[in-house]
């Protein structure tokens, strides 16, 4: 059965309040057809699980910019003002996570782990409200897993079984985002045939991938 879906039948598969998560970094790594579809459609009511809010216009941006997040799980928002702005004015709820234990929160989601102890946040306003566990006298922070209805991805180049290869740092987030999703579309800025991505250089393989969408990069 083929995976290829049109962008109007991808964005179709996400409804109003999921939860979604977006590969990239400051846009770089963005699905940004389908962000832009999701705009498009008036979807609303989102939570959006990312490393960043991008910059202004430009990506997942847009989704802050017109409003269609409830809340926002991710590990830096400076570069884009429209989300210290909705904040304050108690219109998107911020989760701030460190980085990398936001990597590592997605990472125990996608591969069935109850969470992942982490030294990050001990002492600080992160760690209210969480377990502390002491191992070897040390103390950690349980950190739950993170997984989401719906994982949208991107990659350079994408075989007709969804195996995936990513371009430089465009490969970032979505790797790990691709295992921690009920629902995994991946925006393919080239398809191409079996065989033509050699076995060692796929970094997604098919089996995580439900959908694609041929689109392009921006």
């Amino acid at each position: 059965m083929s995976k290829l879906l049109s962008l109007d039948d991808a964005v179709a598969k996400i409804s109003d309040g999921m939860t979604v998560m977006f590969g990239g970094f400051m846009g770089c790594g963005n699905a940004h057809l389908l962000v832009q579809a999701i705009v498009d459609s008036g979807r609303t009511d989102l939570t959006m699980i990312s490393n960043d809010a991008s910059t202004p216009g430009y990506g997942i941006a847009t989704l802050v910019e017109h409003k269609r997040l409830r809340k926002l799980i991710t590990s830096h928002v400076g570069l884009n003002p429209q989300v210290a702005v909705q904040m304050n004015a108690g219109e998107l709820e911020v989760e701030l996570v460190p980085q990398g234990t936001l990597a590592e929160r997605i990472r125990s989601g996608g591969a069935g782990l109850g969470g992942v102890l982490t030294p990050t946040g001990i002492g600080t306003p992160i760690a209210e409200g969480k377990d502390v566990i002491t191992v070897d006298g040390r103390q950690y922070l349980l950190e739950k897993p993170l997984r989401a209805d719906v994982a949208l991805i991107s990659g350079y180049r994408v075989d007709r079984n969804g195996n995936v290869w990513y371009r430089g740092d465009a490969r970032n987030f979505n790797p790990v985002m691709a295992t921690a999703a009920d629902l995994v579309i991946v925006e393919a800025d080239h398809l191409v045939e079996l065989g033509d991505i050699a076995p060692e250089d796929v970094v997604t393989p098919g089996v995580f991938v439900d959908h694609i969408v041929v689109g392009g990069s921006l």
